[in-house]
């Protein structure tokens, strides 16, 4: 039991130290900003991308209310056969008080006659209604009368829709980012040139930095800079860093003119990886590249800028 739990701490202790090591694994500089800083990099507002406007969606146009279903119209046969039985029943409530014979009877047929004669003008008063035109509708609402608009809104419309004239606005672009204006770089820099050996070079320090070589980089660099990598690499002794460059990219900020140098502000960004089994992490940084105005040496890394 003691040996088994021997091993288990042996184990946990081997992951530890194997995932400390890569937690500290950093790129050349270990993340920090040493050496010559640009004041014009300093002044740079930081970098922030706009938010999408999301289009805005119209109100959906409220459904018609169902139109009202007319009353059906009562039937005319109804009043005639209700005449007919009325007329009969009064001929035997005469009959029943004793104004029977031909008193009854011709009091019997005077109503039905009276009672007809009603219900054939009614038939004939609906079919004249029937057959004469509709009643011309009033104007609608923007309607147009001998070229002025008309304005008005028949009389039982009801309420009109609230904003059914509004157009809808129009959908808000969002705005294209604001293109960086390099500084002080001349009309005959060739930039392409000048970031295709800058990140070549970024690649060959990195490496440089994983092994520990020392003569490597200080052919690369100021003594300022070379001194405060020097440094970094005796305090982690001898374990090496890993440093695996996936992407890289590079943007020339701007060239500061002094009486003595030159300072080339060059951006990188894109992703390493700190273990060879690790996902790829994101890295921004700028490297401040000086230059002799008087020509005798060529770019040298003179300090490593943090952005915040």
């Amino acid at each position: 039991m003691n040996i088994k739990k021997i091993l288990i701490g042996a184990v946990l202790a081997v992951s530890a130290l194997s995932m400390l090591g890569e937690a500290l694994a950093r790129p050349m500089g270990g993340g920090r900003s040493i050496g010559r800083q640009s004041q014009s990099v300093n002044r740079m507002p930081p970098a922030a991308a706009p938010a999408p406007t999301a289009p805005r969606q119209a109100a959906p146009t409220p459904a018609a209310p169902p139109a009202a279903i007319p009353p059906k119209p009562a039937s005319p046969w109804k009043g005639i056969l209700g005449g007919a039985l009325l007329g009969l029943g009064i001929g035997a409530l005469f009959s029943h008080f004793g104004l029977g014979g031909a008193m009854g009877g011709m009091l019997g047929s005077l109503l039905m006659l009276a009672l007809l004669a009603g219900a054939v003008f009614f038939v004939i008063r609906l079919i004249r209604g029937r057959s004469q035109p509709a009643a011309a509708a009033p104007a609608a609402f923007g309607g147009n009368n001998g070229g002025n608009n008309v304005y008005s809104m028949p009389p039982s419309s009801g309420t009109p829709e609230i904003g059914s004239r509004l157009q809808p606005e129009p959908v808000q672009q969002a705005a294209a980012p604001v293109a960086h204006t390099p500084w002080g770089v001349p009309a005959d820099f060739d930039a392409p040139s000048f970031l295709r050996v800058a990140k070549s070079n970024f690649i060959r320090l990195q490496a440089a930095w994983d092994k520990g070589d020392s003569a490597d980089i200080r052919e690369f660099t100021t003594p300022e800079v070379f001194a405060e990598l020097k440094m970094q690499i005796s305090e982690r002794g001898a374990q090496k860093d890993y440093t695996d460059v996936v992407t890289i990219d590079a943007e020339l900020l701007g060239i500061e003119t002094s009486d003595s140098d030159y300072l080339a502000s060059v951006k990188f960004t894109g992703t390493i990886k700190p273990a060879p089994d690790a996902l790829a992490e994101p890295f921004n940084e700028v490297w401040n590249l000086s230059k002799p105005v008087s020509g005798a040496s060529g770019w040298l890394l003179a300090g490593i800028q943090q952005l915040a």
